[in-house]
């Protein structure tokens, strides 16, 4: 991930409008792209004290805003009130398949979905920016444990054929 890019994408859009280039939010969106994956603002403020970096908790959420502002980050929400985040700088689109059960987060790309999108926007006239797919259900991993569950239950005990 090129870093000295997204700041320069930074940059330009603090200034076209007029907000400060301030030392923490450069800090923070170098944070962000050394991380994979999803994160929340929580969890991103936690991991700058362990690693005993400054910044407070509102510049983190305002500055978090900010860079979904300029499209250097995605948020979504995954079917609940809590707000995650991913850098989507220089990251091609993909989609999420979300766990019920355990909250896992799979990412795929698919590019028939690509394709239906476009052909979409394109006749409803709709210019598009930025989309993503999420699709609710349960994940291999817990299928796979509710089937261990449900055969090692043992047999009913003086049941009588």
């Amino acid at each position: 991930m090129d870093i000295e890019a997204a700041k320069e994408t930074l940059a330009r859009y603090l200034k076209e409008k007029k907000l400060r280039p301030t030392r923490e939010r450069f800090l923070l969106l170098e944070e962000i792209m050394k991380t994979d994956g999803h994160f929340d603002a929580d969890g991103l403020f936690a991991m700058l004290g362990s690693k005993k970096l400054k910044a407070s908790r509102a510049t983190v959420y305002n500055t978090l805003e900010l860079l979904v502002e300029c499209g250097l980050i995605s948020k979504y929400r995954f079917g609940d009130n809590h707000a995650r985040f991913e850098k989507a700088f220089g990251r091609p689109r993909h989609d999420h398949l979300i766990c019920l059960n355990c909250g896992d987060i799979i990412e795929f790309v698919n590019d028939d979905l690509g394709t239906i999108l476009r052909d979409v926007c394109e006749e409803q006239n709709f210019k598009l920016r930025n989309s993503t797919l999420q699709i609710f259900g349960i994940c291999s991993k817990c299928q796979n444990k509710k089937l261990e569950k449900h055969s090692k239950k043992s047999p009913l005990k003086g049941s009588h054929v």
